[in-house]
């Protein structure tokens, strides 16, 4: 800022002093750096320069209080758009699973169908012999079980 403008705000803030009227405004005084602020308050009493501290003090913290609200907000806004997501990537795991543990049944089915037909081979001695058509049988039996329970 130039010389001129500096001294004829300071100039301004002695003439309003008696008026009980703002000597700055609220965004002139939070815009002022701490040795602008320093220098317009110079042959103030102490009780104003004290007073004018604590107004800009108030109004800093004011600001900062509405932009930790608008970061609270985004913050929650950002959470409750991973959550949703996360709901969605936990009910595609559960149908994979579901899915996963039917071929699994499924499997263990046909598993225990081909135990049961190599005991009942094993069980008639091995020069009995079987047709292939009747193994695929088993299976498809043992299948079509496990898929209608």
């Amino acid at each position: 800022m130039a010389a001129d403008s500096l001294s004829s705000k300071a100039l301004k803030i002695k003439r309003e002093m008696g008026e009980n009227t703002p000597l700055l405004s609220d965004e002139e005084l939070m815009g002022l750096s701490v040795r602008e602020l320093n220098h317009h308050l110079r042959g103030l009493s102490k009780e104003e320069v004290a007073r004018l501290k604590q107004r800009r003090r108030t109004l800093k913290n004011r600001g900062y209080a509405a932009s930790c609200r608008v970061k609270r907000v985004c913050q929650k806004e950002e959470l409750q758009k991973q959550k949703m997501e996360l709901e969605w990537e936990v009910d595609k795991l559960a149908r994979e699973n579901a899915a996963m543990r039917l071929e699994l049944d499924t499997l263990r089915g046909k598993y225990e169908a081909l135990q049961g037909f190599a005991r009942t081979v094993a069980a008639h001695g091995p020069a009995a012999k079987v047709a292939p058509a009747s193994v695929i049988t088993i299976v498809k039996s043992s299948t079509n079980q496990a898929t209608c329970s």
